[in-house]
Parts: structure tokens; C-alpha cells; sequence
């Protein structure tokens, strides 16, 4: 193989190696050594974030959400689901996986906390 065909091989392999590398950063929950956390798209519909809300709660204790708890506040789906959505990626491994949700959530590198609500 020519001088050529080397560089190529090797451009090509630094190319395989840096896409693993991303693949690796993107998957693990942790992106360039910060915590990810897993949110409700403010852009889906009721219906898909009451499913949302619905099965990670029946995976993960919701008792943040409930009446009286840290999370209750603001009433609203967006945000239970949220921090649901949050709960089940949490305790899950924090792989991107566990933030699809039908493509209605999205994994931040910002902490979504607030008040005495902490995003674990």
C-alpha cells in the first residue's frame, strides 16, 4: 500500500476512535466530565407527558411531585413530568436512553433545580 493508502487508513481510524469517543460522552450521562440531567420538551403535548408522568412514577417514588413535596410547585404538567422524567433517568444510569420518552424530553447539562426542588 502506497504512502497514500496509509493516511487515509489512519485519517479513517482517528475519525472511528473520535466518534467513539462521543458516542462514550453522549451515552453515560455525564458529557465532558458534568452531570447531565433528563427535562420535559416544553414542546410536547399533554397527552404524551401525562404517559411520561404515568410510567415513571410507576418506576420511581414520585413523592417530590406529590401535594406538600419540594416539586409540587408549579402546579403544572410540564414541570411534574419533568422532574418525573428526571427521577427515572436518575435511577436508571443516566444513559441518554432512559431520557427519550418519545422524543418529549431532552438531557440538559444545566441544573433544572429551583427553590427547594433539587434534580438529582
Amino acid at each position: 500500500m502506497g504512502s497514500r493508502g496509509r493516511g487515509a487508513q489512519a485519517s479513517a481510524s482517528l475519525l472511528l476512535f473520535s466518534l467513539g469517543l462521543v458516542l462514550i460522552c453522549f451515552t453515560s450521562g455525564v458529557v465532558a466530565g458534568q452531570k447531565t440531567w433528563c427535562v420535559a420538551k416544553p414542546s410536547a403535548s399533554n397527552e404524551v407527558l401525562s404517559l411520561n408522568l404515568n410510567y415513571a412514577c410507576s418506576q420511581v417514588s414520585c413523592a417530590v411531585i406529590q401535594k406538600g413535596g419540594p416539586c409540587y410547585y408549579p402546579d403544572n404538567l410540564v414541570s411534574r413530568a419533568a422532574v418525573a422524567m428526571n427521577l427515572y433517568y436518575a435511577a436508571n444510569g443516566r444513559h441518554a436512553w432512559n431520557c427519550y420518552f418519545n422524543n418529549s424530553a431532552l438531557v440538559v447539562q444545566s441544573d433544572p433545580s429551583y427553590g427547594s426542588c433539587t434534580y438529582y
